[in-house]
């Protein structure tokens, strides 16, 4: 770790060699795995966004900015509304994290999709004629920053990573697609930085803006990209100065060995899936539960009691009980208890689970009442999501126990092609029946080839009306 601010001779401030990194890189650097996994992940990330085009708060949210008005330059999907490039990036970074549902960077603590893709999609449609390599290609070097920066981390999480770390691969990515140097880059990640936001609090309340923290900082990146074209000078020392994001947003960190690892590591590549539509803490002991449901064959009706033994951040997290009679729905998608009974009750966990009427469903909430949440105190990582345990003591006296050491979808434990595509056309019925069917099929090929696309606003023509 570096500590204080530079001084003359000492290394630049590590946004720099992300910024370098991010305009020397070409698609052709990119290892065969990096290009899959961001391939992958776009068409993962689409799907998500149609179906959180559902969600409660989107059509209010759009409803204000179409008020407020504005040039008409980027497209808000699935809805086709055209929007001034911030506003356009929060409404579709908002839709791709409100169903929490949205690819997930596990040690990096961080969905850096849900910032780099709304922003990527914005400032291409500004600059038009983007090819799809170059899409693709900004979009892997946006993951590379934004998850060296999560993964630097050795403190607990107070801030919302998603958010703030994400913000700066939002402009990375973004900046590649216009064509930025190196100068104005780095005062556009300064400009991004006295914008950044995002707590835990609404989190830990179960507040609907949670789902818009990510949306906040996608907009501030496109903000940020237009006034570092102006002309307007950010901070210099912006992850590692006196009052640099580390030290206020994070504490503790080492980033030596993320910067040194560039171009060797793709972290694209270490991107999962998210099997259900709950947070990503949740969902270890929601595999666990189905798995010992399968393998034993007993009913949610035969459950006397669970109890899941968690890491210090899934506890603190995702471990709080059902104690209210009418949850929100991220107060229920982040609530270990909530989503274990769905899951057991219904044999899978999808968004409609979350839905008005399942909030209240009697069944669920006597289940979630007797599923406890504990602490595995030889668990000594703040940050880690694995191992993890779940005990189910059925009511005829048995006992069933799994521990898992990873999760299913992390890409030491990815999901199938056939799983992948299956999360796609799922989320693709329940949100885009509006939309002409063939263009299903149409966008899975458009992204499958991707480095051969023309435009980008080929795919973008596929997502609206």
């Amino acid at each position: 770790m570096r500590n204080g601010d530079p001084e003359p001779g000492d290394k630049p401030d590590a946004i720099i060699p992300l910024v370098r990194h991010t305009l020397a890189g070409r698609y052709e650097d990119l290892s065969p795995g990096a290009v899959l996994a961001t391939k992958t992940f776009i068409l993962d990330s689409f799907g998500v966004i149609i179906s959180g085009s559902l969600a409660p708060g989107v059509p209010q949210t759009l409803g204000a900015f179409r008020g407020w008005g504005g040039r008409e330059e980027s497209t808000v999907l699935v809805s086709g509304e055209r929007l001034p490039a911030p506003s356009a990036a929060m409404m579709n970074s908002f839709m791709l994290h409100n169903q929490e549902f949205d690819c997930v960077h596990d040690l990096a603590v961080l969905h850096p999709f849900t910032t780099a893709l709304p922003v990527a999609l914005a400032v291409a449609e500004v600059k038009g004629g983007v090819t799809g390599r170059e899409f693709l290609t900004a979009l892997a070097f946006g993951v590379d920053v934004s998850c060296s920066i999560g993964i630097s981390s050795r403190s607990p999480m107070s801030f919302f990573r998603p958010g703030t770390a994400g913000a700066f691969g939002a402009v990375a990515a973004g900046g590649k697609i216009s064509g930025m140097d190196e100068k104005t880059l780095a005062n556009a990640m300064g400009i991004v930085y006295s914008q950044i936001c995002g707590t835990l609090q609404p989190h830990h309340e179960g507040a609907m803006v949670i789902s818009m923290q990510t949306g906040f900082n996608a907009r501030a990146a496109a903000t940020a990209l237009t006034l570092a074209e102006e002309g307007i000078i950010g901070a210099s020392g912006v992850l590692e100065g006196r009052y640099g994001y580390f030290r206020l947003f994070e504490g503790e960190y080492q980033v030596d060995d993320a910067l040194d690892n560039l171009g060797r590591v793709w972290q694209v590549e270490r991107v999962g899936h998210k099997p259900f539509p709950c947070g990503r803490l949740t969902q270890g002991v929601v595999e666990a539960a189905l798995t010992m449901r399968k393998n034993h064959g007993f009913t949610a009706e035969d459950v006397e009691e669970c109890q899941a033994i968690v890491s210090p951040l899934v506890q603190r997290l995702v471990g709080r009980p059902l104690d209210h009679d009418a949850p929100s729905a991220q107060y229920a998608k982040l609530s270990i208890p909530f989503v274990v009974a769905s899951a057991l009750i219904k044999d899978t966990v999808f968004i409609t689970d979350f839905w008005e009427e399942a909030l209240v469903n009697p069944a669920v909430h006597d289940l979630a009442r007797r599923i406890h949440v504990v602490r595995d105190p030889a668990i000594q990582d703040e940050n880690a999501m694995v191992p993890l345990s779940l005990l189910i003591r059925l009511k005829n006296g048995f006992e069933h126990e799994l521990t898992l050491d990873q999760m299913m979808g992390h890409p030491d434990k990815p999901l199938s092609r056939d799983q992948h595509l299956t999360k796609f056309k799922n989320c693709w019925e329940v949100g885009a029946g509006h939309l002409p069917a063939a263009n299903q099929q149409r966008l899975i090929d458009l992204v499958d080839e991707l480095e051969d696309v023309a435009s980008v606003e080929e795919i973008i023509r596929l997502l609206v009306p």
